[in-house]
């Protein structure tokens, strides 16, 4: 049986930026500590995602390309990866029309909801996505 742990945001902005480097370290060291053990899975929900891309800009002034390539690296690394799977990484590589946000929200929504209802007119261009 596989044990399936989540991160909190706490968690991924660390393994993304490496800081500060004493709580990095103690992270990269428990998290490999996990995976090694071949029966784990350290799962990283859209929420979490959508929470450390705005920190990434907000905190430490990167860019929302570079968060979006610094997050598909962290999250197909191996060591941590998106609950949503490839989804998930799908939409790090979509830049036009609708936001990353709007896009994580309206994927999760999608595998529990009929649709997403929004007032916002890029959003409701998504799949499975009504304007209100």
């Amino acid at each position: 049986m596989t044990l399936r742990y989540g991160t909190d945001t706490s968690v991924l902005v660390r393994l993304l930026t490496g800081h500060p480097p004493d709580e990095y370290s103690r992270c990269l060291r428990e998290l490999t500590r996990l995976v090694e053990d071949d029966h784990v899975e350290i799962l990283v929900s859209n929420q979490v995602i959508g929470e450390a891309y705005i920190a990434l800009q907000h905190h430490y002034g990167i860019s929302r390309v570079d968060a979006r390539v610094a997050l598909a690296q962290v999250l197909t690394s191996g060591l941590v990866a998106p609950l949503n799977g490839q989804a998930a990484l799908d939409i790090l590589s979509q830049q036009d029309g609708a936001g990353l946000l709007d896009r994580l929200i309206a994927e999760d929504y999608s595998r529990q909801v009929h649709e997403t209802l929004t007032l916002d007119r890029r959003m409701a261009s998504l799949p499975g996505v009504r304007r209100l």
